[in-house]
């Protein structure tokens, strides 16, 4: 069965960092696009970044130059790099595996397409 666990939330003061860790027990970790969601209170799931099978990078402008995503296919886990955080970026932060192996199209933003996700760790960041 499928599972991811997030870890690394907390509460930091605006202007800091944050380094987010996805593990996950999928069976071809390597062969999937890995992407991180985020979701504050009574908003949908935002997309954040995602790093493909291929290791390309895609980010929502808001966090581009401040977020990094990367991955340890050794590990079966992905990470997300924050700096310099925005009271705007309080959310519960979320990873998710892409449905389909070996993805080289254009829906790796839209979260309807990850089939599985983590239980999400809350990032809480201070003015």
């Amino acid at each position: 069965q499928v599972h991811l666990v997030e870890s690394g939330g907390g509460l930091v003061q605006a202007g800091g960092s944050l380094r987010l860790s996805c593990a996950a027990s999928v069976r071809t970790f390597s062969s999937y696009a890995m992407g991180w969601f985020r979701q504050a209170p009574g908003k949908e799931r935002e997309f954040v970044a995602v790093i493909t099978w291929t290791s390309i990078t895609i980010y929502v402008d808001s966090v581009k130059g401040r977020f990094t995503i990367s991955r340890d296919n050794a590990k079966n886990t992905v990470y997300l790099q924050m700096n310099s955080l925005k009271p705007e970026d309080t959310a519960v932060y979320y990873c998710g595996v892409h449905s389909a192996t070996y993805y080289s199209g254009s829906d790796n933003t839209d979260p309807g397409k990850y089939a599985y996700w983590g239980q999400g760790t809350q990032v809480t960041v201070s003015s």
